[in-house]
């Protein structure tokens, strides 16, 4: 098949490209490079359309031909959304608009990747679909708009769409050298600098982190299987590991490595997890990869690439 995907060149978006080009399918990616750089584009050796999702004309030309599209482009990371809420709402919430709004005359079946951030303030763990929301990160609200949107334009307009939402992804090319980076590459470039890594709060909030593989291998079989669900999905595996515990994995491997603990961050959720139950009955075939193994290998890829 074609296969369209927004923020193509970023860190889920390059897996799934190299992944979706080796099963032979012929991919054209939109990135406007702001999480990414030409070097990653280049690796990829795709059609690449060097662009803004905010652009609406844009977006119509990107569509063309395609069978199929995974809409991956957004601003992440909570912090980053406090400082400037209104860039992430942009990029967010008009970026997915304006996608839904040219797939109306395209028709084209769309994979969208929402956030366990939607969440927010429900104290239940672990969580299942049906929970109440409540985001406390303008990037949490992003992204629970965004799935209004989703769902509205899927009604509406009879388009095909399938929603994830996911939990702590991490895994090789994921930058760990940006203000915003994510915990697990952040660390991982931390400690092979043998700089302390910094823990905000108590340590005790729970993550289930989910490997970029399995995120990767869920969105695939989706395609190729033509999976359809009429709401969002948890895409995680009721992984539970504790911030503390992740430190103290990293000191296996750094074993000299220093932990300083900060205060609790805005924005931050206290435990993130999922039941995993649906995904486990959509998706028998998926298995959750082995965490330390999966955390080694990202580990490595920081210290040969950076």
């Amino acid at each position: 098949m074609r296969i369209g995907i927004t923020g193509g060149a970023g860190f889920i978006g390059t897996n799934l490209t190299l992944s979706l080009k080796q099963a032979g399918h012929e991919i054209t990616i939109m990135d406007d490079l702001s999480n990414s750089d030409i070097s990653r584009v280049k690796l990829l050796d795709v059609d690449f359309l060097n662009e803004s999702i905010e652009n609406f004309e844009a977006i119509k030309v990107f569509l063309k031909g395609l069978d199929y599209v995974v809409h991956l482009a957004a601003r992440g990371s909570v912090p980053r959304s406090i400082k400037d809420p209104v860039g992430t709402f942009n990029a967010n919430v008009l970026g997915t608009l304006n996608l839904l709004e040219a797939a109306r005359s395209s028709g084209v079946p769309i994979i969208f990747t929402s956030s366990s951030s939607v969440y927010g303030l429900n104290p239940k763990t672990p969580k299942n679909e049906k929970d109440w929301l409540h985001p406390i990160s303008p990037y949490a609200a992003s992204k629970l708009n965004c799935e209004a949107l989703v769902q509205a334009w899927s009604n509406s307009y009879n388009i095909k769409i399938l929603t994830f939402r996911l939990f702590n992804v991490f895994g090789p090319y994921q930058k760990p050298d940006s203000p915003y980076s994510a915990v697990i590459p952040k660390w991982s470039l931390s400690a092979l600098k043998n700089q302390e890594i910094k823990i905000f709060g108590d340590g005790t909030q729970l993550r289930d982190f989910t490997f970029v593989g399995d995120v990767i291998n869920t969105i695939q079989f989706s395609i190729d299987q033509n999976v359809e669900f009429a709401g969002p999905i948890n895409l995680s595996f009721n992984k539970k590991i504790s911030v503390n515990e992740l430190a103290q994995i990293f000191k296996a491997f750094v074993p000299n490595l220093n932990i300083t603990h900060l205060d609790k961050r805005p924005g931050d959720i206290k435990d993130s997890l999922s039941d995993g139950i649906l995904m486990k009955s959509i998706f028998p075939s998926i298995t959750n990869s082995n965490f330390e193994s999966s955390l080694l290998s990202t580990f490595n890829w920081v210290k040969n690439n950076y």
